[in-house]
């Protein structure tokens, strides 16, 4: 065998002893332990190690039952606010946004023009009562002459007439003064409702006109406010049923992420009639919104109780979805993890009704589910307590 076939053989052989060596200096006396009989991972006994893993403890509490849906405040009342007569608008008495009451003065036309029409027509009203009580002494006059047959009775006939028609015309003189007394009150704009306006669309100087689609401002009614919101018609059995046990049910608003509760209110109104085009229901919900949290057509999350019944819960994430159905990994008094099947009810705010399966005080696994099975020893790192610390089991 020649040099040049000699050279790659003693490089193998090399390269093989000195594996042999490290892998004899890892398994011996060395730092780096030795697997156990079992391989990688196991104990020296070849068992598994406990899975490290936290728990809850299912426990009996009341289980507020909910409808969620999406909604929008919406103001009891909105109104545009519009002059009832034209004229220069002469004075605006509020702050854009600001808060008003019902008859609150908010701007102001200038009454000149509408002070003297009402003087005029005080003035035809007194010249016209002037001209009726002189027929009236006239009417008697001639009342006694005809007795002594001075004049003919046609003539006090005339009279009388002429009295009728002078007492018909201070009734239209007297509707006339109270017109332009009325419109001289229209100069001083109030607010209708109460609530809180808007963005005026007009300054002062300009002419306004009974006609102007705008108006001057808008007042939307925020305390109270009610919330528009729709739920299915599948839902309907339940909502009739539960409003038929409690006229009043509470309902909470919260924000769009559903991290901070706005405020709570109660049902108030139910549509009359199910949207086929949507197979919705609408509702709205009311408010009292002191703080002014709701804002008009602000979104909110909607959450209608239909009951609070006393219920065995568990956090929903202790739930596994299977081929079988559903299921939990419940921890026996050893620590062993047991697959027990559930038949579950109605849920809320993170918690789940457990109708079969379950016990009081049995814990079930939140985390660690993913390195669990039938029968496998579990270590409890963390118990989570019950919502309620009263209903905690006794350790």
């Amino acid at each position: 065998m020649t040099a040049s076939k000699t050279k790659p053989l003693l490089i193998v052989a090399a390269v093989v002893v000195a594996g042999v060596l490290l892998w004899r200096g890892c398994s011996g006396d060395g730092e780096t332990p030795a697997a156990g009989p079992g391989g990688p991972g196991f104990g020296p006994g070849g068992e598994r190690p406990p899975t490290p893993v936290r728990v809850a403890p299912a426990v009996r509490e009341p289980l507020a039952v909910q409808l969620k849906a999406l909604g929008t405040a919406t103001p009891l009342q909105s109104v545009t606010v519009r002059s009832r007569v034209d004229g220069e608008l002469l004075r605006i008495a509020f702050e854009e946004g600001q808060a008003v009451e019902a008859g609150d003065l908010l701007a102001e036309i200038d009454p000149a023009p509408f002070r003297i029409r009402l003087a005029q027509a005080e003035g035809q009203q007194k010249q016209h009562l002037a001209e009726l009580e002189n027929a009236r002494i006239q009417l008697q006059r001639f009342r006694d002459l005809a007795r002594d047959a001075y004049v003919s009775a046609q003539d006090v006939a005339n009279l009388e007439a002429q009295v009728r028609q002078f007492e018909a015309r201070r009734e239209i003189d007297q509707a006339a003064v109270d017109e332009a007394r009325l419109q001289l009150r229209y100069t001083r704009i109030v607010a209708p409702v109460a609530g809180r306006v808007g963005l005026r669309t007009v300054d002062v100087g300009n002419l306004v006109r009974s006609s102007d689609a705008e108006g001057l401002v808008s007042i939307a009614q925020t305390r109270p406010i009610s919330v528009l919101f729709s739920i299915p018609e599948t839902a309907l059995p339940e909502l009739t049923a539960a409003v038929r046990r409690d006229r009043q049910l509470p309902v909470e608003a919260w924000d769009r992420e559903e991290r901070r509760r706005l405020a709570t209110g109660t049902l108030a109104s139910i549509d009359n009639r199910i949207d086929t085009a949507t197979g919705t229901l609408r509702l709205r919900a009311l408010f009292a919104n002191e703080d002014d949290t709701l804002f008009p057509n602000q979104s909110v999350n909607v959450r209608l109780q239909l009951a609070d019944d006393e219920a065995l819960t568990i956090p929903d994430a202790a739930v596994q979805f299977g081929s079988q159905g559903t299921y939990v990994y419940a921890i026996d008094d050893d620590d062993t993890a047991r697959v027990r099947p559930v038949r579950l009810g109605a849920s809320s705010g993170g918690r789940v009704a457990v109708l079969e399966g379950l016990q009081p005080g049995e814990r079930v696994v939140l985390e660690g589910l993913d390195r669990l099975r039938e029968g496998a020893k579990v270590e409890v790192v963390q118990t989570d307590a019950p919502a309620d610390a009263d209903d905690a089991p006794a350790p």
